[in-house]
């Protein structure tokens, strides 16, 4: 309506990381927008804009998910809104993932979620990699994306993570990042943006990269 506020729905599914992503994209919004953090299917059907933010295990995500009915109002939110996933709200979004023995997810992204390499050795210091790879990395852009506006190539963000995403199609790969292997560490595709990365840990980079989500229309240009 003429003179409203968009409203941007965080989708509470029981993730710990919740409240500091949502304090995130209030900062950002500057009371442009209503942040609306909530588990109810209807309030998230009728935003404006979505943002799925997780962390820890995927089977509790995709269990709470199924519960609380949140599964499907997410397939169907994506079809036509702007759509912002983190960190498991990207992981979620693909076909299948080896965390807990084998987990189904939305199916939305082509592609599945696996572990990193145990045993991967830093080539340029010889030393064994830790998993879970935790701390900040650069992030490759993959091409122009209205998402990566005012965000300079190879800059640094804030992972926490033992599983990465692969999707067998290289059009939807947004960015990726080196460690232990080089890995897919952005998405798009449609409407849709996922990260790995924390942005709401990620400092300025970050806050400007929830800012673009904000102004994003859902195009790819």
């Amino acid at each position: 309506m003429s003179g409203s506020k968009q409203t941007v729905a965080v989708i509470d599914y029981g993730s710990s990381n919740l409240r500091s992503v949502a304090k995130a994209i209030e900062h950002v919004a500057e009371g442009r927008q209503r942040i609306l953090v909530t588990s109810d299917a209807t309030e998230i059907a009728n935003a404006d804009r979505v943002v799925f933010p997780g962390q820890g295990a995927i089977g509790d995500c995709m269990q709470n998910l199924s519960e609380k009915g949140l599964d499907q109002v997410i397939k169907t939110a994506i079809v036509d809104k702007p759509f912002f996933g983190i960190c498991l709200g990207l992981q979620s979004l693909m076909d299948r993932s080896d965390e807990d023995g084998g987990v189904d997810g939305l199916g939305i992204i082509s592609g599945k979620v696996v572990h990193f390499p145990v045993a991967s050795i830093d080539q340029k210091t010889g030393e064994r990699l830790k998993i879970p790879h935790m701390g900040w990395n650069e992030v490759n852009q993959n091409g122009y994306h209205p998402m990566w506006n005012g965000i300079n190539p190879g800059s640094r963000f804030y992972f926490v993570h033992s599983y990465y995403v692969m999707p067998p199609q290289d059009e939807v790969i947004a960015a990726t990042t080196d460690y232990c292997l080089n890995f897919t560490s952005a998405i798009t595709k449609d409407n849709v943006f996922a990260v790995q990365f924390h942005p709401e840990k990620s400092q300025h980079d970050g806050l400007q990269l929830l800012a673009n989500f904000l102004d994003w229309d859902g195009s790819a240009s």
